[in-house]
């Protein structure tokens, strides 16, 4: 027995695919992907309109979507995270339907609950055998986790493997089972692993980087939580990696072995696992080529699904357990509400992904960035969207002072005590517009391109359309 098929355009016409149904993609290739373009190709050529793409996130290298919008055969829109290439387009109203976006925790639940079915999934595996076996961990394609994917195969009423390395079966060490899928096709490629990489995923040597760096190794070593059996997530930009640098050294210096690490994992929390820092890191998705490798070969880094990381609802999840987590923002208000779904002039160029999910589990949330970008202030009076509410951000850290949440009085008189530059987030929000000067107010359209559904299903904001210039 064999669920090999000869081509994708076949796989498409056994799932039943029809108009008006949904299809799934996961991103562990990130931009490296070819597996999306490839299917929405087949699915027009044979005439299919009307779908709605549910991706667990969407990158530049998938901006041929745009065409299959245009021509209607895609309608509709759910993603965790779409970057500028695609979300420009969005702001613009290319799409009449808002997009939904969900959190990385938030999708696999709704797909488990049944709010959000799939008719046919397309799992890009580079690694597969003939009966659809498949994981991330091995081929030329490699990408490590498939943590994204698993909800996708479970729940989804057809599941197509898409692999560029076949395997003998029974592939070992196998991600997804085979009980899940129905159909496997092998194609040369299904994209460049080098595309996976995310982020700068190098330490910053920016002065003012390395500042706000130093800051949030200070506020953790501060906080009460820094001790044996410490958890951690830190996202993939470099002054992110740099708070991780200082936290490492930290933690040698103490002899302090933490528990696990968290998340996207990146060759630099790798190295803090080799190091002794961790017992375990618990990976839903490799930022980098050595995380990749790790996950491979050290049974310590061990996958998880989307669900186990942090879907809210679940019997538990794995963020309900973190202690600190290091997040970026695009901007954040005086009531600590987060905005990384838009830039400065509102267009959608990202998304909560797991970013609120790992706010409001972990015990202390962080936020690192600059007090201005190109000229614009960070801490402004009202976000532009709210990504993650402000009652799960418990400190931001600029390179101008530390502002923490009001509702954290104990943890703001232990940085204080610590003689750490605390100030109050209206004094940062004032000293950095004094050096840019005081916003205009953006321009917002009058019809929502976006709706926000929070982790736990509500509807917690929308985004307007940008107004296109004549």
């Amino acid at each position: 027995m064999s669920k090999l098929v000869n081509s994708i355009r076949e796989a498409v016409a056994l799932s039943g695919l029809k108009d008006g149904m949904t299809v799934s993609f996961h991103h562990h290739l990130r931009n490296g992907d070819f597996v999306l373009n490839m299917v929405m190709e087949e699915i027009a050529n044979a005439g299919i309109k009307d779908l709605t793409v549910n991706a667990s996130s969407l990158f530049d290298v998938h901006r041929p979507l745009l065409t299959h919008i245009q021509n209607k055969v895609v309608t509709g829109l759910s993603a965790d995270y779409i970057s500028a290439g695609i979300g420009r387009a969005i702001s613009q109203g290319v799409m009449e339907k808002p997009v939904e976006f969900r959190t990385h925790g938030g999708r696999p639940r709704d797909i488990a609950l049944g709010r959000t079915p799939i008719d046919v999934a397309f799992i890009a595996a580079p690694a597969a055998d003939k009966m659809g076996n498949c994981t991330g961990k091995y081929g030329k394609s490699a990408c490590g986790s498939l943590g994204y994917a698993f909800a996708d195969a479970m729940y989804a009423k057809k599941v197509v493997v898409i692999t560029d390395q076949l395997m003998d079966y029974p592939l070992q060490n196998w991600s997804i089972s085979e009980s899940y899928v129905d159909y496997v096709v092998a194609v040369d490629a299904i994209g460049d692993p080098k595309g996976i990489v995310s982020g700068t995923t190098q330490i910053t040597r920016d002065p003012v980087g390395l500042v706000m760096a130093s800051h949030a190794a200070k506020v953790i070593e501060n906080s009460g939580l820094l001790k044996d059996g410490f958890s951690f997530q830190t996202g993939a930009g470099g002054a992110s990696l740099a708070a991780a640098k200082y936290l490492k050294d930290i933690m040698l210096e103490k002899k302090i072995q933490g528990s696990f690490g968290l998340g996207g994992i990146t060759g630099y929390l790798v190295d803090m696992l080799q190091a002794g820092c961790f017992r375990n890191l618990l990976d839903v998705q490799c930022f980098d080529l050595k995380a990749v490798e790790s996950i491979r070969s050290d049974p310590r880094h061990q996958e998880i699904t989307a669900m186990h990381y942090a879907a809210p609802g679940s019997r538990s999840a794995v963020v309900d357990n973190l202690d600190v987590v290091i997040l970026g923002a695009t901007e954040i208000d005086t009531d600590f509400n987060v905005n990384v779904h838009t830039d400065s002039n509102g267009y959608i160029m990202g998304g909560s992904g797991g970013h609120s999910d790992t706010a409001a589990g972990a015990k202390l949330s962080m936020i690192i960035a600059p007090m201005f970008r190109a000229r614009l202030p960070i801490v402004t009076d009202r976000v532009t969207c709210i990504s993650t509410p402000g009652e799960s951000i418990d400190v931001l850290v600029t390179q101008g002072g530390i502002a923490v949440n009001p509702r954290q009085a104990e943890l703001k008189q232990r940085l204080v005590d610590a003689g750490l530059p605390v100030v109050d987030i209206h004094e940062l929000k004032e000293k950095a517009e004094r050096i840019t000067g005081k916003p205009a107010k953006l321009p917002k359209g009058d019809r929502v391109v976006a709706n926000v559904i929070g982790r736990e299903g509500d509807l917690q904001d929308v985004i307007y359309n940008v107004p296109v210039k004549d």
